[in-house]
């Protein structure tokens, strides 16, 4: 009997292996590149997003391998970060930081290298990039500041729509992934996508606002009471990025699906419209097809996690615009300054330059305008809106020269004076050529205000 039943046993086995071989090379493998495209302490949020990021998708299953991490990495020990060495993404959170590579930090954060580990070029950078091939399943994630039109990176220039766009496209030429699906978390992250972006190309894309508005900051000082909130000075996360990444932790990945996901993260984002993008066909698979299928101690993962988010807040009522959360740090630095100290002068001193800026930069941009356009038809170029589904622009390369031109003459956008792009696409649109806004803007940002 037992010699009978040996023989099965062996074969039941390698039935099993066969399966898991056959089931392996349909699947495919799964990689993953997560971006914070900030620096800076006041930025915070955007790097603890990226790390808790980077913890879910080892936390089920991920290998480091393959996961590709782009941060500035000057948070964890900056002298303003009251627990060196440490990052945390929520209240009473837990250490996000411990275990994250240190793959494209500081210098090497830049537009040109995350072009080139999306399109697997080694001979363009030294450092990880994406293996993947027709099999696999590609997940990006990334969160920063971004206005109609890009995002930033730390370093270098910005990452425009179309540039962007345009190395999704290559990739598909290539390839190099089966399905792709991406978070996409910025003020007019919209814009990246919407009239871009083909439903053809197996991409799955939600971002954090449409292509009009602000997307939004989370647990800030001065908008949630929470002694850790005071504590670091700084908002730690952003609204849509913790809300898909609470859901996350607090579920088995094999049982949501990433249209159960967004709806949820769509009912706790209420102060920016959650869009939707690409290929809605994958929007019935599960997160685990593209953040991990191997979870480690899921149970009590969800137990622990639904143990410390029990008491954070599910609604978006203490939100703060993230055109506005320098202007709310730096506000927070000076109320926490002793009156008369040092400190306080030098915090008093940062808020005053982030107003002026901030003035400056209505200035010029309304005088650029009414330069070029005269007084009645200024408005028009500062309420156009596009229907849903044209692109933002005509003619990008316009656009492009445009922003370039004014940062020249002018200085670099700030985080709130980054609205202002949408104005320039609408210049371009308007037939406005870069020699003319070259002159206007030298004019305008030469004047004192």
């Amino acid at each position: 009997m037992a010699m009978t039943v040996l023989p099965f046993l062996l074969l039941l086995l390698l039935m099993v292996a066969m399966m898991a071989m056959a089931d392996s090379a349909t699947n495919g493998v799964k990689w993953a590149v997560l971006v914070a495209g900030s620096s800076g302490y006041q930025n915070f949020r955007h790097q603890a997003d990226v790390c808790h990021a980077y913890q879910i998708l080892r936390r089920n299953g991920m290998s480091d391998e393959n996961i590709i991490v782009f941060m500035y990495d000057d948070i964890a020990d900056n002298p303003s970060n009251p627990t060196p060495g440490v990052i945390i993404n929520q209240p009473g959170g837990g250490d996000v930081y411990a275990g994250v590579p240190k793959d494209y930090t500081g210098d090497s954060a830049t537009p040109e290298n995350f072009y080139a580990v999306l399109q697997g070029d080694t001979t363009a950078v030294s450092g990880k990039v994406l293996g993947s091939g027709p099999d696999d399943n590609v997940f990006i994630y990334y969160a920063d500041h971004g206005s109609p039109g890009l995002v930033t990176m730390p370093v270098g220039g910005n990452v425009y729509a179309q540039d962007f766009i345009g190395v999704l496209k290559k990739m598909q030429e290539k390839q190099s992934y089966k399905n792709m699906v991406i978070y996409f978390e910025a003020c007019e992250a919209g814009s990246m996508f919407d009239g871009l972006l083909s439903s053809d190309m197996n991409i799955y894309v939600t971002t954090a606002s449409n292509p009009e508005e602000s997307s939004y900051g989370y647990y800030c000082p001065g908008s949630y009471d929470h002694p850790d909130v005071q504590k670091y000075g700084t908002c730690l996360g952003d609204l849509y990025s913790i809300s898909w990444m609470e859901d996350c932790d607090a579920k088995d990945l094999r049982s949501v699906t990433l249209q159960q996901q967004y709806y949820v993260v769509k009912e706790r984002t209420t102060l920016s419209h959650v869009m939707q993008y690409g290929y809605s066909g994958m929007s019935s698979d599960v997160l685990s097809t593209y953040m991990g299928d191997n979870p480690q101690s899921v149970s009590s993962q969800i137990e622990s996690t639904q143990a410390t988010t029990s008491s954070l807040p599910t609604t978006s009522r203490s939100a703060v615009s993230q055109r506005d959360t320098d202007l709310i740090y730096y506000q927070h630095k000076v109320k926490k300054a002793p009156t008369g100290s040092t400190e306080s002068a030098f915090a008093q001193e940062r808020l005053n330059a982030e107003i002026s800026k901030r003035q400056k930069e209505d200035t010029n941009i309304n005088l650029i305008v009414k330069l070029l356009m005269g007084k009645a038809k200024s408005s028009s170029v500062f309420n156009t809106i596009r229907p849903a589904g044209k692109a933002l622009v005509d003619d990008w390369d316009c656009f492009k020269s445009l922003v370039s031109s004014y940062e020249q003459r002018c200085g670099r956008l700030s985080t709130y004076g980054m609205k202002y792009t949408g104005v320039m696409a609408n210049l371009c649109n308007a037939g406005v050529k870069k020699k003319k806004f070259d002159e206007a803007a030298l004019q305008a940002c030469s004047v004192r205000h």
